[in-house]
């Protein structure tokens, strides 16, 4: 497929991988974090780090929404579905998060819940135009990647008065979460590991671009380079962190400057601050409470604010004892150091939020990397 395969050309990549080899310094350690999920799963399908030298290692970060979603917000939308008579729209993916009392959103469907999967915030406002006589909630999760399409559909609904549609908004951003990992007490207390630079996210830089990155390589000095979600990207990214490094540099560095600039998309960030507007903090699964880490509904947009509507409180719920989750999506533990992991824990039966998407930590080593520990 053009544009495609020519990022996936195996022999491109055994050259980039003799460059790492070559350039990375044999008695020292470098440890990136890729934070999106997107790259995870790449890494992962594509077997990057088997190409890597020993010394380089690669920590999968919090950078998939699903993976990041507490249950107390699962449990939000769950009392909509089956207490409020909601018609309760969101991703696929966030149906199979566990949340309280052995619940999902896919089981409270099961017990009668009108709970519906849709590919996009504008199908969920169709459905409330279909169905005036009934409440519609569009549960919104994500990163600053679908935090713009939200934003256009609760534009959509005050300009047609549409009284019965309203979003239940659990959006979040990258930025807060990547200098929680660095510096918040509260994370390094449940642990942590060296980070020497992180391999930047795709798609949350088309429309944030590259300048928020600009004060962690300043204040933190790390490194940060900006990637694709193809493997060749990400090895890109890896070999020129690899070079920031040995040159004791810590800039920030855009590998996809095909689809992302500086600036970022500005009309995308311009609807965003018109809706939303900063949460002094939010919980975030694996890195606990983050102070201005995700957005709420502004004022003006009130009526359409499910939290508002519906006056729903939060609070906040412990994980599964024995799910690993919040370690290993900081990079602490490895999917094979939880004890869940492939035995009662799976793609198809998850006990924790990792093993949800398919760019979740657990999920890709599930589905990708378990043939490594075959092999030894």
């Amino acid at each position: 497929m053009k544009f495609v395969d020519e990022f996936r050309d195996g022999r491109l990549a055994q050259t980039i991988a003799r460059a790492i080899a070559a350039e990375a310094t044999p008695d020292r350690r470098y440890a990136f974090m890729e934070f999106c999920g997107g790259h995870t799963h790449a890494i992962s399908r594509y077997g990057v780090a088997d190409l890597l030298p020993p010394q380089v290692r690669m920590i999968h970060g919090p950078g998939c929404p699903v993976c990041v979603l507490p249950i107390g917000r699962i449990d939000q939308a769950i009392h909509l579905a089956l207490q409020r008579g909601v018609i309760l729209c969101t991703y696929g993916d966030t149906l199979r998060v566990p949340a309280s009392d052995g619940l999902s959103l896919l089981k409270a469907k099961a017990r009668g819940a009108d709970i519906r999967m849709v590919y996009s915030a504008a199908d969920a406002l169709a459905l409330a135009q279909a169905e005036p006589q009934r409440e519609v909630v569009f549960f919104a999760i994500g990163f600053e990647t679908t935090t713009p399409p939200t934003a256009l559909v609760l534009q959509q609904a005050r300009r047609l008065d549409l009284r019965n549609f309203s979003v239940l908004c659990c959006h979040v951003l990258t930025p807060s979460a990547i200098g929680n990992i660095l510096e918040s007490p509260e994370v390094r207390e449940l642990g942590t590991v060296p980070i020497d630079g992180f391999v930047g996210p795709a798609h949350v830089s088309t429309v944030i671009g590259s300048r928020p990155y600009e004060h962690f390589a300043e204040e933190y000095r790390k490194p940060v380079v900006i990637a694709g979600f193809e493997p060749l990207d990400v090895m890109q990214a890896i070999l020129m962190l690899v070079r920031q490094v040995n040159d004791g540099r810590c800039e920030v560095e855009n590998e996809f400057s095909r689809a992302v600039c500086r600036d970022g998309n500005l009309k995308a960030q311009q609807r965003v601050s018109e809706v939303f507007e900063l949460r002094k903090s939010f919980e975030w699964r694996g890195l606990g409470v983050v102070p201005y880490s995700a957005l709420r509904i502004r004022e003006a947009y009130a009526e359409w604010d499910a939290e508002r509507r519906y006056v729903l409180d939060y609070r906040g719920v412990p994980d599964h004892k024995a799910c690993e989750c919040g370690a290993i999506l900081r990079g602490v533990k490895k999917p094979t150091d939880c004890k869940l992991f492939a035995t009662v824990c799976t793609p198809e039966n998850p006990m924790g939020s990792c093993m949800v998407s398919s760019e979740g930590g657990c999920a890709a080593h599930y589905t990708y990397g378990r043939h490594r520990e075959r092999a030894a």
